[in-house]
């Protein structure tokens, strides 16, 4: 799948956010029916989001963002309807939240699978929102239960699930989920090089601490992020990218070493720095997701 630094949160209950959401410059929107959505209207915004689904996909723009649905989770018996009414033409994937047990998987998928084949669309890949101690010590498992599983993400955000249910603290720069950080990443690549992005950073107004927390996120490997405002995009997209000065670097290297083993040569130097084939792999995985 397509590399996600922006993943846009918007109530599936508003149209007017959801509206703006696939209007902005973000790699994927993310309609949502759990949290931000009240009990007594969940079956509203199951419609809302559809008809969302449905008139951009039958939109003509070009530049269309990447289309996530959140369902509620497994445990609140509301999942089974939510992917029976969103499971339309346009959809790319359902985030499961509280995502902790690999059987859990394997039901979503045949669901999933059952109404491809009735309804004639498209496979719809699974994300999963990892916010629970169990769900990080289950992540590998979790994801290897399905083929279908592309993206992880970790409920990082200040007072989250994650952080009521391991009791620990919360700072910018992150120490207290280090290894639930850590761990998602590693189980993801293990598993079969499944996408990371992190959670959300829940204070519009602290445009450092997103600056600083991105970036220690963007250094252990995740790509981006989910955002829950506009705002949000120019600095996550900053923090996970590339810089030019870098980007030409890595090019060099391709391009020079390429040349290189054309003469039968896999190790040279450039800029005084070692390259063989393994800094020559990590130039051209750099390269590839600048694009």
């Amino acid at each position: 799948m397509r590399i996600i630094r922006t993943a846009l949160f918007a109530p599936g209950i508003n149209t007017k956010v959801m509206g703006k959401a696939v209007a902005s410059p973000v790699d994927a929107v993310l309609f949502d029916l759990e949290d931000s959505v009240a009990l007594d209207s969940k079956a509203q915004a199951r419609q809302l989001v559809r008809e969302a689904i449905t008139e951009l996909h039958l939109s003509t723009r070009e530049d269309k963002p990447y289309v996530m649905v959140r369902t509620n989770a497994m445990d609140t018996g509301m999942l089974e309807e939510d992917i029976a009414q969103i499971a339309v033409p346009g959809l790319d994937m359902v985030f499961i939240p509280k995502a902790e047990q690999p059987e859990h998987m394997k039901q979503i998928e045949q669901q999933l699978l059952s109404l491809e084949k009735e309804r004639g669309i498209n496979p719809i890949a699974i994300g999963l929102q990892i916010e629970s101690a169990i769900g990080v010590y289950n992540c590998y498992n979790i994801i290897k239960a399905s083929a279908r599983v592309q993206l992880t993400s970790l409920g990082t955000a200040q007072d989250g699930d994650l952080q009521n249910d391991l009791g620990c603290g919360w700072s910018v720069d992150g120490p207290e989920m280090l290894y639930a950080r850590s761990k998602v990443l590693l189980d993801s690549k293990a598993a079969g090089n499944v996408i990371s992005i992190d959670g959300v950073f829940a204070d519009l107004n602290d445009e450092e601490g997103l600056m600083t927390e991105s970036k220690m996120s963007a250094s252990l490997g995740y790509v981006g992020r989910t955002i829950i405002h506009p705002k949000q995009i120019s600095i996550v997209e900053q923090a996970y990218g590339i810089s030019q000065a870098t980007l030409e670097y890595y090019q060099l290297i391709v391009k020079e070493f390429e040349i290189a083993e054309q003469k039968g040569i896999a190790a040279i130097t450039i800029n005084n720095k070692l390259v063989d084939y393994a800094m020559y792999r990590q130039a051209k995985r750099l390269t590839a997701n600048s694009k």
